[in-house]
């Protein structure tokens, strides 16, 4: 079955300006190397693509050549099983070159070929047609599906709470493997991060020394079907277990001024708790975070008009 023939596979993304190298820190910490800058990247790891609030498409390569016309040979050998089908030509890297009427040829060409049923509008399959590196690639087109979207509307809000978009990426960035994972948000204000990491299946716990914000996390987890006794209120000095990772947004509001001494203590008791922080701040803390005992793996911001966040990835420097 075509299915089971994929030879690796090929994810889409994009990114605002202002977010791309939140996007670039994203799909290394999830590949494992960087990005290509063309718009996709190429690895032999099968991931949803509605993880990544960057990825718009997984293609599962099924066919590869130097032409059209030899991938349309080979395309007249998938078998799709009574399932109806269409072609798309992916707009991106060397695809780009091709007008639009030459990219409906393209589609025309291979779709002719393939035995079964074309459906344009609500096709069983959708494969997708790439010319990237010089050659051409046909493989079976995943389109992502915006998840975080749904979390932007919730009953409890802060102005300055991060945006559901890069929550979902700083948990990705932490958390690249979920499996038997154990993670916590010891700051986590009104649980955006809670809400994307469950929404992956993410084990986490959040934490908070402000009873308002608590009591707002646990009002969106219910409002989201997640059980609310995930969130406890307490000092993240005070954190007693062990977890495998960490996503950290540093207090910086009005009511919340930590002087030297008071950040210095909060990084320490972070790094003594999780192997792996993702640590964000508005103000740069990068000789902190070193003196605080880290080994600083990765770095970046991301903007919102003139409000810039900073973004550590951290191991324990043991």
């Amino acid at each position: 079955m075509y299915k089971e023939n994929s030879c690796g596979y090929i994810y889409t993304y994009a990114s605002h300006e202002n977010e791309r190298r939140l996007c670039e820190m994203e799909l290394a910490a999830l590949f494992g190397h960087s990005p290509n800058t063309e718009g996709y990247i190429a690895t032999d790891k099968r991931m949803d693509p509605s993880r990544s609030p960057f990825i718009s498409y997984r293609i599962d390569i099924l066919l590869t050549g130097d032409d059209p016309d030899s991938v349309a040979m080979q395309a007249a050998e998938l078998d799709l099983q009574g399932k109806t089908f269409k072609v798309v030509c992916i707009k991106l890297g060397g695809m780009l070159a091709f007008s639009y009427e030459e990219q409906r040829e393209l589609e025309r060409q291979i779709g002719g070929r393939i035995r079964g049923r074309a459906d344009m509008r609500n096709p069983e399959v959708t494969f997708g047609l790439m010319f990237v590196d010089g050659g051409w690639l046909l493989g079976i087109c995943h389109a992502a599906e915006s998840v975080w979207l749904r979390h932007k509307s919730k009953p409890r809000n802060y102005s300055t709470g991060l945006s559901t978009a890069v929550a979902r990426a700083l948990v990705n960035i932490a958390v690249p493997e979920p499996y038997a994972v154990k993670a916590i948000d010891p700051c986590c204000g009104m649980g955006n991060v809670l809400i994307e990491a469950l929404s992956m299946e993410i084990d986490i716990v959040g934490r908070d020394i402000n009873p308002l914000a608590v009591r707002g996390a646990r009002i969106n987890l219910r409002h989201f079907g997640y059980s609310d006794d995930r969130v406890s209120l307490g000092d993240l000095n005070e954190v007693g277990e062990l977890y495998d990772a960490a996503i950290v947004d540093m207090p910086y509001n009005l009511c919340s001024v930590l002087s030297p001494g008071e950040r210095g203590e909060m990084l320490r008791s972070i790094r003594r708790f999780s192997q792996r922080t993702v640590i964000v701040s508005t103000e740069q803390l990068e000789k902190e975070i070193v003196d605080a005992g880290f080994r600083i793996h990765d770095y970046g911001t991301v903007s919102k008009s003139s409000f810039v966040r900073h973004i550590w990835v951290c191991g324990a420097n043991r």
